[in-house]
């Protein structure tokens, strides 16, 4: 939160017997106070316990001001959701580009995936089920599969020597996989679940890419 800058002069009374006013936020910082205080809302309750009147009352401020930045409860909770997956994709993103080797690749990016379903999983689950994502939000989630899709072939190509159409393939359903693991984890949420999930998803990985890699020379039509 923003803090009011202080002066003192000679002559003046201390600083602590002046009245002081915040600084204003700015729009931004703003908007994002009030996308706190729904986030706050819906990890403590529901979907139901979000209205444009209880955000007001968390972020302190008046139901205008909350007007004033979302049309309605609906785009609200859609800019939520649209802020939560974009960090959580910037998040994922800066760990798998930080790895050296695509199974590094992998194992960040299904380590990630596991932390952040314990973090916020319960958040964006939410929100999806409540149907508040916006057509743009979902072409955007398509396009960052597809970004990907396409930086995990690559890196694959590069390093097994894999043909560009084999590793699309096979990097598409080891990617499409990840939800299958998350379904388990969720099942048994747990930090040993977890390891033991990562584990045993990184080693189907390791052990899929080697073997279409000793298949490089068979195409298969």
């Amino acid at each position: 939160m923003s803090r009011a800058a202080t002066q003192t002069s000679a002559g003046r009374r201390p600083l602590e017997a002046e009245p002081l006013e915040p600084a204003r936020l700015g729009r931004e910082e703003r908007r994002d106070a009030i996308l706190d205080a729904a986030d706050a809302l819906l990890a403590a309750g529901d979907v139901d316990a979000v209205s444009m009147e209880s955000v007001a009352e968390r972020a302190g401020v008046s139901r205008p001001l909350v007007y004033k930045h979302f049309a309605n409860r609906g785009e609200l909770l859609a800019a939520l959701y649209e802020r939560e997956a974009g960090l959580l994709h910037a998040e994922l993103a800066a760990d798998v580009e930080a790895a050296d080797t695509v199974e590094e690749m992998f194992r960040a990016l299904i380590h990630g995936a596991l932390r952040a379903q314990a973090s916020r999983g319960a958040t964006l689950a939410a929100l999806r089920s409540a149907g508040l994502r916006s057509r743009a939000s979902r072409e955007e989630q398509r396009r960052r599969d597809r970004t990907t899709l396409r930086y995990f072939g690559r890196r694959a190509v590069r390093q097994f020597g894999l043909d560009e159409r084999r590793a699309r393939a096979g990097v598409a359903i080891l990617l499409g996989a990840i939800e299958t693991v998350l379904a388990q984890w969720r099942r048994r949420p747990t930090r040993e679940h977890a390891a033991l999930l990562e584990d045993t998803y990184v080693a189907l990985v390791v052990g899929g890419i080697e073997e279409l890699a000793k298949r490089k020379g068979a195409d298969p039509g």
